[in-house]
Order: C-alpha cells, then sequence, then structure tokens
C-alpha cells in the first residue's frame, strides 16, 4: 500500500464497526469549549462590576487575548487530534519511497507549537524494518506540514520577526513568548529559520520576476515624455564574521533591480544580498538570472536598460563581462545599456582636487560646488577636466596633495563616457546609485550590524535570505508557493470521506 493512499484509506475506516477496532474516546468539542468561553464570560462580566478606568480597560484587553489565544489552541488542538482515525482503524503497512512501514500499536504524542500556543498532537505513527535505517513515519504531520515541532503558520511568523530591523535572537525568542505563548531555544529557532530560509529561496526569484513585471505594465501606462527605465545596481559593504574564533571584516553584496516610470519616478525594487565571497560570483549569478527572468517573461515594448553603481572592481567587472554582453532571452539580440558612474561618487572626486589645487576652505569649496553644476552640463566632464588641467598648470602640487589630484583626475577621465549626466537626465536615466546604497542601509545594516554582532557565513545568508524577501514586498506570495510546493500528502478530512460515501451509495 502506498504512502499517498495512506489518509484516505484511514479515514474511510474510522469509526466502522466491521473494522474491528474502536475510535479513542476523546471529549467532544462543546465540551473543551465550555470553560474557555465560561473564563470569557466571567471577564466581561467582571469589567461590568468595577468602576470603568484607563487601568481596568487596559487589563481587561490583557487578559481577553490571552483568554482568546487560550480558545484558538483548544480549538486547534481539538481539530488536528481529529483528522486521524483510531490506530486500529489504520492500514497495518504503508510503503513510501521504495521502503515497508509497519503501523505503530498506539498514537504518539507531540508537543507542537501554533499561532495559539502549544498543543499536544496525538499522531499515527509507522516504523520502517530496523535494517532500513528510516525514522518513524507520521503521515499526519506531513500532511499538515508540521516540521521541527512548528505548524506551518507559526514558521512563517517566526521567520518574519527574525527578517524585520533591529531583531536579534532574544528578541525573536521573546516575541514568541509573549505573543505566542510559546518557548523555544536558540537551537530550535535556528533550525526553523535555516528550513524556512532554504524553502523561500527555491521561489524567490519567480515572485520577484513578477513582481517587477507589475511595475513594468504601471510604468508603461503611465504618463511622461521618457521610456520606462529598468535599473540594475549593485554596491558592497563590509560585514563582520566570526571565522575559527577569529573576527574579521570582509565585503558582502547588495544587488538591486529597479524601475522608473515615464516621469522617472522610482515605482519598486527588489532585493538581492550574498554574505562576503571572493570575486561575488554568486551575486552576480543572482542578479543576471533575475534579470533574464524579467526580460524573458516582459513581452511589452523593451524599457531603457542602465546599470548605476560607482566604480568599484566588482560593479565594472560585472558590467564588462556580463552585462554588456548580455543578449535577449528571446530574441537573442544584443541589449543596449545606459552605464552610468554614480554621479555622488564623481562629486567626491571634485572635492579632492579642489583641496588640492587650494586646501580646504571657501575657495576649495566654491570651486567645486560650480563643478558639481558643470558637470551636469552638455559636455560637462571635458570642460570641468580642462578646468582641473588649466589650474594644475599654475598651481605646483607636490607630495600627497599631488597624488591625490592625479587620481581624481584620472578617476575622472577614465569613465567620461559613464559620466554624460546631462544625456542621461534628458532620456531620464537616472544619475545615482542612492537606492543600491539604501539598499545596504536597509538589507544590512539595520539587521546585521547592530552593536557587537559578529556572524558565521551560514547564519548570516540565512536571515539576508528572508530579508531580501520581505523588502522585496513579496513575502506572502514567495511563502504560499512554498507551502504548496511541499504538499506531498492530500488529506481526505471525515466530512469529506462521509459525503463521498454517501455519493457512492446513492
Amino acid at each position: 500500500m502506498s504512502y499517498s493512499m495512506y489518509l484516505a484509506l484511514t479515514l474511510a475506516t474510522a469509526g466502522d464497526p466491521d473494522s474491528g477496532d474502536a475510535a479513542e474516546p476523546t471529549p467532544e468539542l462543546p465540551d473543551i469549549l465550555e470553560p474557555v468561553l465560561g473564563r470569557l464570560h466571567e471577564l466581561v462580566e467582571r469589567l461590568r462590576r468595577e468602576p470603568v478606568s484607563p487601568l481596568v480597560a487596559a487589563q481587561f484587553e490583557k487578559d481577553l487575548q490571552q483568554a482568546t489565544r487560550e480558545l484558538g489552541r483548544v480549538v486547534t488542538q481539538w481539530a488536528y487530534n481529529h483528522l486521524e482515525p483510531a490506530a486500529a482503524a489504520a492500514p497495518r503497512e504503508v510503503s513510501w519511497e521504495g521502503s515497508s512501514f509497519r503501523r505503530l500499536t498506539k498514537k504518539t504524542p507531540q508537543e507542537v507549537s501554533t499561532l495559539f500556543g502549544t498543543i499536544t498532537l496525538r499522531r499515527l505513527g509507522y516504523r520502517a524494518a530496523p535494517s532500513a535505517g528510516e525514522p518513524v513515519l507520521f503521515p499526519l504531520c506531513r500532511a499538515l506540514g508540521v516540521v521541527h515541532g512548528a505548524t506551518p503558520a507559526l514558521r512563517e511568523r517566526v521567520a518574519h520577526y527574525h527578517a524585520e530591523s533591529g531583531a536579534t535572537q532574544q528578541h525573536t525568542l521573546e516575541r514568541l513568548r509573549r505573543e505566542h505563548g510559546v518557548s523555544w531555544g536558540v537551537k530550535r529557532l535556528r533550525q526553523v529559520l535555516t528550513f524556512v530560509a532554504a524553502a523561500m529561496e527555491e521561489h524567490r526569484v519567480e515572485a520577484q520576476a513578477e513582481q517587477v513585471l507589475r511595475w513594468l505594465e504601471q510604468a508603461q501606462a503611465s504618463r511622461g515624455r521618457h521610456r520606462p527605465v529598468l535599473s540594475v545596481g549593485r554596491d558592497g559593504i563590509t560585514l563582520g564574521l566570526q571565522i575559527q574564533g577569529c573576527s574579521i571584516y570582509e565585503v558582502a553584496t547588495a544587488g538591486t533591480l529597479t524601475v522608473y516610470d515615464r516621469r522617472g519616478r522610482r515605482l519598486g525594487t527588489v532585493y538581492l544580498a550574498w554574505t562576503p565571497e571572493p570575486g561575488q560570483a554568486t551575486m552576480s549569478g543572482q542578479l543576471t538570472g533575475l534579470l533574464r527572468e524579467v526580460l524573458r517573461r516582459w513581452d511589452g515594448p523593451l524599457p531603457r536598460l542602465a546599470y548605476v553603481t560607482d566604480a568599484g572592481d566588482n560593479e565594472t567587472t560585472y558590467y564588462q563581462k556580463v552585462l554588456r554582453r548580455l543578449r535577449h532571452p528571446r530574441t537573442g539580440q544584443r541589449l543596449e545599456w545606459f552605464r552610468v558612474v554614480d554621479y555622488y561618487h564623481a562629486s567626491e572626486r571634485l572635492g579632492t582636487m579642489a583641496e588640492a589645487l587650494f586646501g580646504v576652505g571657501r575657495r576649495s569649496w566654491a570651486w567645486a560646488r560650480k563643478m558639481q553644476k558643470l558637470l551636469l552640463q552638455p559636455g560637462g566632464v571635458g570642460r570641468v577636466l580642462h578646468s582641473a588641467a588649466a589650474l594644475r598648470s599654475r598651481v605646483p602640487l607636490k607630495g600627497k596633495r599631488r597624488t591625490a589630484f592625479q587620481k581624481a583626475y584620472k578617476y575622472l577621465q577614465k569613465r567620461r563616457q559613464h559620466l554624460r549626466y546631462a544625456d542621461y537626465r534628458r532620456l531620464g536615466v537616472p544619475i545615482g546609485s542612492g537606492v543600491t546604497e539604501a539598499a545596504c542601509k536597509t538589507v544590512y545594516t539595520q539587521r546585521l550590524k547592530l552593536s557587537g554582532m559578529r556572524w558565521k557565513k551560514a547564519g548570516a545568508q540565512t536571515i539576508l535570505t528572508l530579508r531580501v524577501i520581505l523588502l522585496s514586498g513579496v513575502w506572502a506570495q514567495v511563502y504560499e508557493r512554498t507551502l504548496e510546493a511541499c504538499c506531498d500528502v492530500q488529506v481526505r478530512t471525515p466530512e469529506q470521506q462521509e459525503r463521498r460515501t454517501r455519493k457512492n451509495t446513492a
């Protein structure tokens, strides 16, 4: 007998007098609810008897919340425990993934954490032959999605809590105790988070792509004089790591995919993040994969494609070796990119040259401000370089000032083809990487760089996976798909089985 047929057969024989086994006696639902409902009635009556005050009202709501949570807990426990028949009414043997499992003599209790607190779930187990080395099979737990002793609804809440800004392990555990009446330890919390992050990661790309496609549709329907823009960005940020007992700092990465409408307004951004890695190959692969998925599924007019970053080595290499060579996944045509070096980083070089030429002071500040405005005009970078070279020919520079000037000057000179800000603004292409800079702050700093935090790469990546899904606005969609994908057992409830029996009899 296959495991996929298990629940249908057990429910078909539940309570059947011909099966030779009687169902285990359990209290009826009204009997379970009576004391809890009595508690609710008592709270209301006590409120009506006492003088009304803010203190009384606050205590009433706290007690009522606790009582309603207990109501949900007992209902959940009763309902889940009535999805299986008595052990004697179930098939004696089932097969699952090539192994044979024999029914245990009685149901096994398990403490299961739910949104309403901890319940005792009595579930029927099947044990494999000793030589098989398989753990005991509990079909009801698989059907309900119970993993690490937690229901899917509670796992989703735990992961969401831990992905929020400012969360810590102790903060999440305390929130579980306070809001759900569930007491966990750090080990169990980490097990649940690792499981949820791995499961959600499998559906992240599809959900993020659909989110970007919705924004592209909105951008296409918007009014304005520009074509919609799909902007790619990436940046690095230092992250404290704990490796073999030593604290070190390495560069992690954040990636963004942003949609702008015809007026240049940002409609939304989806985020990517990866822990420190030599060459940042994983980030490059994820960013490229998400971009290709969006382009493959977008059947409207192609938006302008922009790559807006600073001029770091990894950022530049990704453009030269990947984006510039990228072809449309459906048509095979080479994609046209607007490579933009962030205006703020270019402006910093103007300040460096100004201080080298004039020293720190008003004159230095005035020249830098004038060049910043000039840089935004047509042919601005050439005029800035000309002005700086002319001043350099009249001002003798030595030592560190000379080195700083030459480094800043060469930065602009080498990248002048990516500093055409007037052209970019005329076409509605963003000139600043503020979205990606902000991503480093929201994804990393507000969660992984709190006081005293040091991370192992695996633990940090678990949090980053959850956090980018949350910040991208696709949490609900991703988790729903996660639950749909793991439903390998179809439960036929007693009511469904009864209706089917009546239909077959008729």
